[in-house]
């Protein structure tokens, strides 16, 4: 049995705005032609598009075509074979591009052809029956969740919790932004205290997070649109950059500059004053102190060069690392010495917590970032046998005297890694 051909993953992503196949004046065309217009304008919607961005446009044709919104939410709920299939997805698209129900020039054209069967009939046809089966099923699958949740009743989890009664908390915002969408050269950005609303509510930093999630999609695109390019920078982007840029001016055609920044002007407003809930939450947070772990613990998935013979060293043991102010290590394939100052240093050693390095998996953590550099050694032979013999002073400027260009040091050790020394 030969294998079922695989979809191809769609060429446009979804949601972009796509120009579809035209139907226009398809009445003067041969029943050839329009046999491949059909084809081609379903294979496009086929290749190019998921089911789930064509949906849609078929719940859209449900209800244009005498569905009850209930035959609608049953064929959702359909799944497997008895949901609405791919084809009937396309077709639907077809007819949304003006493609005709019936063509009986098609139809004659279809009898003339060699190997073919039955008649063409209307494409609603075929869609009505996809849509009969889907509903069906759906109706009993939807009878079949109200059994089980009568059964047993879904806990909420909490962060369903804090999405519901974020919901709830933003109903007088969302009321406040509609006034936008019905008249924007009225709207005024300045009529609602967001801040003062949070505040009544007692919306906490949890809620916070949750309403940024609802706004800042919206005020992202608001931005990128204030802040577009020149032309003579978008033709210098590729196809897909310049295409999604200019759905994007065209998506906000309908507003102006000032009406558009009247809108970033009050979406602002509200992830401003989440973010003001969300910072004070954090000065007032208790600060949990880190459960202290041994060195030896630290260290267990440390992976570092024990020995290397090439240049005569040897690591020390990576548990002194733990606590120290300074560690200097050797990378035996780039040639590159390195030194980790510590951010918190303990110059008495004392143990104090928070101060000299840790250890986390395989990263030296605890380290000053600006401090904590590696040069590449030219004459590393020579050079790593002065290193030996240094003392604690020399070792202050060791790095400064090497003349090569210093790079900032990132915490990972590898095994091309010698531990050299701590202090």
């Amino acid at each position: 049995m030969p294998r079922k051909k695989a979809k191809l993953a769609p060429r446009i992503k979804r949601g972009a705005k796509v120009v579809g196949p035209s139907f226009e004046g398809w009445e003067k065309l041969s029943g050839q032609e329009f046999s491949r217009l059909l084809h081609g304008a379903q294979r496009f919607y086929y290749e190019n598009y998921k089911d789930s961005d064509m949906l849609p446009s078929v719940w859209e044709w449900m209800l244009a075509n005498e569905y009850s919104k209930d035959d609608v939410k049953a064929a959702k709920a359909a799944s497997g074979m008895s949901a609405i299939s791919t084809t009937t997805c396309c077709l639907v698209m077809v007819l949304k591009d003006g493609c005709p129900d019936y063509n009986k020039t098609y139809a004659d054209h279809w009898l003339t052809l060699k190997g073919t069967t039955g008649e063409v009939t209307p494409l609603t046809e075929h869609i009505h029956k996809r849509v009969k089966v889907a509903i069906e099923n759906g109706k009993d699958k939807i009878v079949e969740e109200k059994k089980e949740e009568t059964v047993k009743k879904k806990v909420p989890t909490i962060q369903e919790r804090i999405h519901e009664q974020s919901c709830i908390y933003v109903e007088d915002v969302e009321e406040w932004i509609e006034e936008f969408s019905v008249d924007p050269d009225k709207f005024d950005p300045k009529s609602f205290d967001v801040s003062k609303h949070f505040t009544k509510r007692q919306v906490t930093q949890a809620h916070a997070r949750k309403i940024i999630n609802f706004y800042e999609d919206e005020l992202a695109e608001l931005l990128e649109l204030q802040n577009m390019p020149s032309p003579a920078k978008i033709k210098q982007m590729d196809e897909h950059e310049a295409d999604m840029l200019e759905q994007l001016k065209e998506g906000y055609a309908h507003l102006s500059k000032a009406q558009i920044k009247k809108k970033v002007t009050a979406l602002q407003k509200i992830i401003d004053a989440c973010n003001v809930i969300i910072e004070a939450s954090k000065a007032t947070r208790k600060v949990r102190k880190p459960k202290l772990r041994s060195a030896a613990k630290q260290i267990e998935k440390l992976k570092f060069k024990t020995t290397d013979d090439k240049y005569s060293l040897a690591s020390i043991n990576p548990a002194e690392i733990v606590g120290a102010s300074e560690l200097w290590v050797f990378n035996c394939k780039t040639r590159k010495l390195g030194k980790y100052v510590a951010e918190i240093v303990d110059p008495k050693g004392m143990g104090r917590d928070g101060s000299g390095l840790t250890v986390k998996g395989t990263t030296i953590q605890g380290f000053k970032e600006t401090e904590s550099v590696q040069k590449t050694l030219r004459k590393p032979d020579d050079q790593l046998k002065e290193f030996k013999s240094a003392g604690k002073v020399a070792l202050r400027t060791f790095l400064e005297d090497i003349k090569t260009t210093d790079t900032k040091l990132n915490g990972r050790i590898n095994v091309d890694t010698v531990l050299l020394r701590v202090n």
